[in-house]
């Protein structure tokens, strides 16, 4: 082969590369719109995939066993969503409207706690700050989060033909991942010029991440949530269901927990003379609650796949960012995949 024959097809194979890279940004460009779709597709087939194995190997209907799969998928997750979902959204625009009738008082809150507590106030100015600013900021933040919230409310009814097109679409397309997962993964691993070996232990890393953040982190938020709203309401306490999702949004967060919720709800108790709940809601919070994470986490995951925790924190907050709500699962995802990477790199070229 002479040089002008290496030239040309130097030229051609770098000109095929280039258009495909751009073809591949366009469509990836076409697919951002369903991006949540999409990637919870993914991660609802990974989390259910030993479930449908099970099924197949004793049922051989590829397409009934994928049926039956994201049934119990709808019946575990979609359906106990929505209701609690609509019912965060009901007490938030009630809170909306009891603080627009003035009906909570947040500096009277303050005045029981200064009163109760007296040493809070101390503590506090030594910190350099003044609970009457203090008081004002939880007003407005209050305010306008319950504001948020009663809005949603009102959309939600607008917004559940694209609620359920959404849903749909994530049902279909998990459908065909379950149905055909391991030829998609064979396709991508012969596609990525990285080496099967690499691609192989990048895959099962993307896999096992996904599954011990949304298996740990979202289900032991979720019970931690779900324990906080049953003591609230067993207590009296108004809003259990906000509440309780409130407690598993900051679960979801790690070092910062359900305990910004109860703790500060268990104080109020004590300083208003309400000895019985407030102690029963502080040794409820620390005794059950504050314990879910170190019980069922290790059920639930495992240690060996577990980040250190200043990189779960770091990359969950810039996932929360960056993504909104898929955050929780990106975040920690990018992080082990980064860590994946340099692993490789280090072992093989020996630094």
């Amino acid at each position: 082969m002479n040089n002008s024959s290496r030239d040309r097809e130097r030229l051609e194979r770098r000109s095929f590369l280039l258009l495909l890279l751009l073809v591949t940004l366009l469509f990836l460009w076409l697919l951002k719109p369903f991006f949540s779709a999409v990637f919870w597709a993914c991660i609802v087939a990974l989390l259910f995939h030993p479930l449908h194995f099970r099924l197949r190997r004793r049922w051989n209907h590829p397409n009934l066993v994928v049926l039956a799969t994201l049934a119990v998928c709808i019946l575990v997750g979609v359906v106990p969503f929505m209701f609690v979902f609509a019912s965060f959204l009901r007490e938030g625009a009630d809170l909306y409207g009891r603080l627009q009738r003035s009906e909570i008082d947040f500096g009277a809150f303050v005045d029981q706690i200064r009163q109760g507590f007296p040493l809070v106030q101390d503590v506090l100015e030594r910190f350099h700050l003044d609970l009457d600013v203090l008081t004002v900021q939880l007003s407005g933040a209050a305010v306008t989060v319950s504001r948020y919230l009663a809005q949603k409310s009102v959309q939600l009814g607008q917004g559940t033909l694209q609620f359920f097109v959404n849903l749909g679409l994530m049902l279909y397309l998990a459908f065909f991942m379950l149905r055909d997962g391991s030829r998609l993964v064979d396709l991508v691993v012969r596609a990525l010029p990285l080496g099967d070996e690499r691609e192989r232990l990048l895959l099962g890393k993307f896999a096992e991440v996904s599954r011990a953040t949304v298996k740990g982190s979202l289900m032991v938020a979720a019970v931690q949530g779900m324990l906080g709203g049953i003591i609230f309401r067993i207590l009296g306490i108004p809003g259990p269901v906000l509440w309780g999702v409130v407690m598993i949004l900051l679960s979801l967060i790690p070092m910062v927990g359900s305990g910004l919720i109860w703790g500060p709800v268990a104080l109020y108790l004590l300083a208003t003379g309400s000895w019985v709940r407030g102690l029963v809601l502080a040794a409820f919070g620390l005794g059950v609650v504050g314990l879910v994470d170190n019980v069922l986490r290790p059920v639930l995951v495992g240690r060996d796949t577990k980040l250190p925790d200043y990189l779960v924190l770091l990359s969950t907050l810039g996932g929360f960012i960056l993504f909104g709500m898929n955050g929780f699962v990106i975040g920690p995802l990018v992080a082990a995949l980064f860590i994946a990477f340099w692993e490789i790199f280090i072992r093989e070229f020996n630094l």
